[in-house]
């Protein structure tokens, strides 16, 4: 008995580079498209929601997290 693993393999995208070119070129025209007080709005709810992670996950990752949680489990 076989099993079927094609489930399991996962698609690689590949991407040429006009329809790359194209890709690009339709993000910067919809930016440039949206009026400019939603654009700002926009950077805000970014700046707000970066602003929100602990210093260290965002400079070193989940690692500090991680070994603190464990300390603090230990003691």
């Amino acid at each position: 008995m076989k099993s079927n693993n094609n489930h399991l393999k996962k698609e690689v995208i590949t991407i040429k580079g006009n329809d790359y070119v194209k890709y690009m070129t339709e993000q910067v025209v919809s930016y440039i498209d949206q009026p400019k007080e939603v654009r700002k709005q926009k950077r805000l709810e970014q700046k707000a929601n970066s602003q929100m992670l602990p210093i260290g996950n965002k400079w070193f990752g989940a690692l500090p997290f991680a070994i603190k949680s464990m300390f603090k489990k230990v003691e």
